[in-house]
């Protein structure tokens, strides 16, 4: 299975067609219910990042398979203003915007892999991996 899915993210509805996508995509991959639920989290409070303080980007969504070890990797791109400070950014609590500031850790915390690599004035882009136990 090497499909690759793109969603555009502009809007609210992007952040679930996205979570959809994802959750769909897990479910072909042999994750359990639960899992599915925990990928569909991680998309969506990155995905609402992008929303937020980028206004637009995308979320790319594929499966992995890593020398028998299965799994499905997320990639959330960017052309927003960045982040400055990636360590605060990555703070339980911490938020430039008027939200509880879980996000990022929050997407960290769910997820197997987790980098993000963030320019002032370019971007920033989120990769996330969550493997098959």
């Amino acid at each position: 299975m090497s499909v690759e899915l793109h969603v555009a993210i502009e809007r609210d509805t992007d952040i679930v067609t996205a979570r959809q996508k994802g959750r769909e995509l897990a479910s072909a991959v042999g994750f359990s219910s639960t899992d599915q639920t925990i990928i569909a989290l991680a998309i969506s409070e990155i995905a609402r990042n992008i929303v937020a303080y980028a206004q637009r980007g995308g979320v790319t969504l594929h499966p992995v398979d890593d020398g028998g070890r299965r799994g499905i990797v997320i990639v959330a791109r960017d052309e927003g203003p960045g982040i400055p400070n990636i360590e605060l950014a990555m703070r339980d609590g911490y938020s430039t915007g008027k939200s509880l500031g879980v996000g990022l850790p929050g997407a960290k915390r769910v997820m197997d892999e987790f980098e993000i690599s963030s320019t002032v004035g370019v971007g920033t882009v989120v990769t996330m991996k969550k493997w098959l136990r």
